[in-house]
């Protein structure tokens, strides 16, 4: 380098040039390489892979690297550190989400003695009035546990898993501590619940017997069965009074 070069470039004369920002980026990145080959032990990095083709991958940054010292600069670079920045912050979030979930209480399902089915008496009505028919349930709990009162509800036919699938019935549980949960089979047609001597239901603490009254809707216009068989729903025909059929329904017009 001549005299004048130096001036101009303000370096010492027999010295080297005053080098860019881009080789000292290069300069920079190979002490870290350097640097890193000393220190960081690569079999106990989690993002380190070698591929099938020889060649070096970061799992968490997903980019490919020709040998080793470059990888470990990659590991320096803004772009790796930005990534595992990110990691921690959502394995930390992470953590306290499982960490709150363990220490929300669970329900525990009850876990009684059961002491058997209780008797049951099923009787079936018909309302002549209104022409629909009810099912009257009266199930015994004398041995129920205290505090504890018996319930119902209403089960499809899918959610039950003893007979086969049919949609044309229903069923309806009845359920009291310490007995066994008992079902009956209904058809599967709407309950009418518009008044309380349509549907109701009342615990008797005296004798220990629940009572359930379910009343049907009327599958028709005129409540009778189609075609003389079974009414659509499958409740069957209203008995026979005096050994005669029912008349029959009057003509629509």
């Amino acid at each position: 380098m001549s005299f004048m070069d130096a001036r101009e470039h303000g370096s010492k004369i027999g010295g080297g040039g005053v080098a860019s920002a881009s080789q000292g980026a290069v300069d920079r990145r190979e002490r870290l390489r350097r640097l890193a080959l000393e220190t960081i032990d690569l079999a106990k990095d989690p993002y380190f892979m070698r591929n099938h083709l020889g060649s070096y991958e970061c799992k968490l940054c997903l980019t490919m690297h020709a040998n080793e010292g470059n990888y470990l600069a990659h590991t320096q670079g803004k772009r790796h550190q930005q990534n595992l920045a990110k990691r921690a912050a959502r394995d930390a979030k992470d953590a306290d989400a499982s960490f709150g979930k363990s220490k929300t209480a669970t329900i525990q399902p009850r876990k009684t003695m059961k002491i058997g089915r209780p008797g049951y008496r099923v009787t079936k009505q018909y309302d002549r009035r209104t022409r629909q028919r009810s099912l009257l349930f009266q199930v015994d709990y004398p041995e129920r546990e205290l505090g504890t009162k018996p319930r119902y509800r209403f089960m499809s036919a899918y959610e039950q898993k003893v007979e086969a699938w049919d949609k044309r019935y229903q069923y309806v549980l009845f359920a009291c501590e310490p007995y066994e949960t008992i079902g009956f089979k209904i058809p599967n047609v709407d309950v009418d619940k518009a008044g309380r001597d349509k549907f109701f239901t009342h615990w008797d603490e005296d004798v220990k017997t629940y009572t359930c009254q379910l009343t049907f809707r009327r599958v028709d216009g005129d409540g009778a069965p189609r075609g003389g068989g079974m009414p659509r729903g499958g409740i069957p025909p209203p008995p026979m009074v005096g050994g005669l059929p029912p008349p029959p329904p009057p003509p629509v017009r």
